[in-house]
C-alpha cells in the first residue's frame, strides 16, 4: 500500500504532523509512506525515517506536482491541512481513499472526513493530526515516541566556533517571522540572556531566521561579545544546531516545535488567546521538557529567570 501524507504550510505545522507520520509507519510497516511538503520542509522530512519519499508541493507547478503524484500510485492520501488547490491537486490524482478534516469548502474533494472544530481548542493540533488516523484504521495505536526526529551528533558548529564540549549551549531565538502572537520584548531576551551568561558553563547563540532580519539589525549591537549570532543556512543546519544544545528560547513558532520533535527542552512564550496558546500549539517533546508561559497580564519575567537558573545548575 502507499500513503501520501500531507500538510504543506509552515514548519511547525509540518512538525505537528509528524506523530501521524509514526503511527502510520508503525501499523504498516511494508507500506511505502509519502509526504507532501512544502519548499521549507522538503530536506528535513527526507531525514525522517518513517517517511520513505518526499514530494514537493510546489503552488506554481500543479500539473507537474500532480504528474508526480499519479505516478507514485498512492492509494490512501491523509491530508492534516487542506484548501481548494490541495483538495483539486488530491482528486484529480485519482487516490481512492481521501482523508481529511471536515472544514472549508475543499472537503468536498475527500471522502472520508471528521469534523474538526480546532478553533474550539479542545486538544492539541498534533492530537487533532493524529485523529485522522482513525478514519484509516478505527483501531489503529496512536502512541508515538520521543523523541520523533533524530540526528547523528554533529559537532560542526561547536568545532566552526570553538565552544568547548563540556559547555552547555543555549539558544536564543527572539524572532518570529509574523507567525506568532506571543513574545517577548527584546529589551527582555537580553535581560534573560545575562543570566544564562552568568554561569561559565554555558554558551549563548542567538538565532534568526530568513525572516527575522530587522530583528537581528534591532539587536546586533546590543548583543554580548561573547555571544555568538548565527543565521541557519538551511533549516537542517538548524535542526543539527537545536540538537547540540541544551535549551531554546523562543516565542511559539517553528523552532519551537524543531526543539520538541529532538525532545530538546523548551521555554516558550505565547499569545494570549486560547487559538495561539499551548493547549492548541504545544510541542511534541516529554512534558517535563517544555516550559510554557502566556505572555498576558499575569506573566512575570522574574519567573522565567528562575526557571532558567534551575535548568542550569
Amino acid at each position: 500500500m502507499n500513503i501520501l501524507i500531507t500538510r504543506h504550510d509552515k514548519i511547525g505545522d509540518f512538525i505537528t504532523t509528524l506523530p501521524l507520520f509514526y503511527v502510520i509507519k508503525k501499523t504498516y510497516p511494508n507500506a511505502k509512506i509519502f509526504a507532501l511538503v512544502s519548499n521549507i520542509n522538503f530536506e528535513l522530512a527526507e531525514q525522517i525515517d518513517f517517511i520513505d519519499k518526499v514530494i514537493l508541493y510546489d503552488r506554481n507547478h500543479f500539473w507537474q506536482t500532480l504528474k508526480v503524484i499519479k505516478n507514485a500510485n498512492i492509494e490512501v492520501g491523509i491530508s492534516a491541512f487542506i484548501d481548494t488547490q490541495l483538495g483539486w491537486l488530491l482528486f484529480l490524482s485519482r487516490i481512492k481513499t481521501r482523508i481529511a478534516p471536515a472544514t472549508k469548502i475543499a472537503q468536498l474533494f475527500f471522502n472520508k472526513t471528521r469534523k474538526q472544530k480546532r478553533s474550539k481548542v479542545e486538544k492539541t493540533e498534533f492530537e487533532y493530526n493524529l485523529d485522522l488516523a482513525k478514519l484509516l484504521n478505527k483501531n489503529i495505536s496512536l502512541e508515538f515516541k520521543k523523541p520523533l526526529l533524530t540526528l547523528p551528533n554533529n559537532t560542526k558548529f561547536r568545532e566552526q566556533h570553538q565552544i568547548d564540549q563540556g559547555k552547555k549551549i543555549v539558544l536564543l531565538h527572539p524572532g518570529y517571522g509574523g507567525s506568532s502572537d506571543g513574545n517577548l520584548s527584546l529589551k527582555d531576551y537580553l535581560s534573560l540572556a545575562k543570566i544564562i551568561r552568568s554561569k561559565d558553563n554555558t554558551q549563548i547563540v542567538w538565532t534568526f531566521g530568513p525572516d527575522d532580519l530587522s530583528t537581528k539589525n534591532q539587536l546586533q549591537s546590543k548583543i554580548n561579545k561573547k555571544d555568538i549570532i548565527h543565521q541557519p543556512k538551511t533549516l537542517l543546519d538548524f535542526c543539527n544546531l537545536i540538537n547540540n544544545s541544551l535549551l531554546i528560547i523562543s516565542t511559539s513558532t517553528g523552532p519551537m516545535h524543531l526543539a520538541g520533535a529532538l525532545n530538546i527542552q523548551t521555554i516558550s512564550f505565547f499569545g494570549d488567546n486560547l487559538f495561539a496558546s499551548p493547549k492548541r500549539w504545544a510541542t511534541i517533546n516529554n512534558l517535563s521538557r517544555q516550559h510554557n508561559f502566556t505572555v498576558d497580564k499575569y506573566f512575570k519575567l522574574a519567573d522565567v529567570k528562575q526557571l532558567v537558573t534551575e535548568i542550569l545548575c
